[in-house]
């Protein structure tokens, strides 16, 4: 059945690139409802944004939704991320600013609330975006692609100059927890050239050694190090996750990334979604749903979780 949160949750922190303060609540929403996102500081213009692939533009380093009155919201992408792997199909996200609160610069405290607050059944079926051939975007040495599977499965690799980096491969079915055991503390990284490079764009105002992490080489300059030795891979595959979810729907079928990013996974499914033959709609069966990424997760998963 699909699902709702049990009641309201509220998160303060900064926003990345902006580094304005920022406040969001994630609120239970009907059935059928979907994912919306609403800017409560908009007051003259239409302040809901639903959560789509249709609805992404081209952003630096980030997935930005912006309906028909340019209203937007940015930095989406966690969230997302939170929301599809904890299995909510329903939610009204409140957000007093034009970006999404980074927090640690991963999805394991939103998840981390998500869990202790719970999730309420609603009384309709789940349906799922079942892929039903391969389809593929390129763009020089980056290639990313949707191909048929029982499950979401992910395949991720990446290969970066920084030794602290380096090449890192990753392959994981998003499925019965998966997403908060292995992806959901994995934080946003980035090189410290880099770092120096967006600042002086206006961007990264609110990036810090504690939401992100940040290397430069052989070093790993964050305090405390990294969580996983391939947490930048591992993050790659949770921003996927979140690009994905804006499908509409869990997504049944094997997505697979090399040197791939959220531009990249967007012009994926604005490819799979210009193909009739490519997917459908499908309502999932009691085994299908229990392959499904939220299926099968308890409140004390929540205590698996770095942040």
């Amino acid at each position: 059945m699909q699902k709702t949160l049990r009641k309201a949750i509220t998160f303060s922190g900064v926003g990345l690139h902006s580094g304005r303060p920022v406040t969001m609540t994630l609120r239970p929403a009907a059935a059928e409802f979907g994912i919306w996102f609403r800017r409560t500081d908009i007051t003259h213009r239409n302040a809901l944004i639903p959560a789509h692939w249709s609805l992404v533009e081209q952003g630096e380093l980030c997935t930005r939704i912006v309906n028909a009155d340019r209203v937007d919201v940015s930095t989406v992408e966690h969230v997302m991320a939170a929301v599809a792997g904890c299995g909510i199909h329903n939610l009204v996200i409140d957000v007093d600013g034009p970006e999404v609160p980074i927090l640690d610069g991963s999805s394991a405290g939103f998840v981390q609330a998500i869990l202790r607050t719970g999730l309420q059944s609603l009384d309709a079926p789940v349906r799922a975006l079942k892929i039903l051939h391969t389809v593929e975007v390129r763009n020089g040495a980056a290639w990313a692609r949707l191909e048929p599977a029982d499950a979401l499965e992910i395949d991720f690799h990446i290969d970066f100059t920084d030794a602290a980096i380096g090449r890192q491969d990753k392959c994981l079915t998003v499925a019965n927890g998966a997403f908060v055991r292995e992806l959901a503390d994995s934080r946003t990284f980035c090189r410290q050239s880099d770092v120096d490079a967006m600042r002086a764009r206006g961007l990264a105002l609110g990036g810090t050694l504690e939401n992100a992490v940040v290397v430069d080489g052989a070093d790993v300059l964050s305090p405390g190090g990294l969580r996983h030795k391939d947490e930048a891979v591992r993050h790659k595959m949770l921003d996927a996750l979140g690009d994905l979810a804006l499908a509409g729907a869990p997504i049944l079928g094997r997505y697979t990334g090399v040197r791939s990013g959220h531009a990249m996974t967007n012009t994926l499914l604005r490819a799979l979604f210009s193909d009739p033959g490519a997917c459908r709609m499908v309502e999932v069966d009691a085994p299908t749903e229990a392959r499904l990424p939220g299926a099968g997760l308890r409140r004390s998963d929540a205590q698996r979780l770095a942040a």
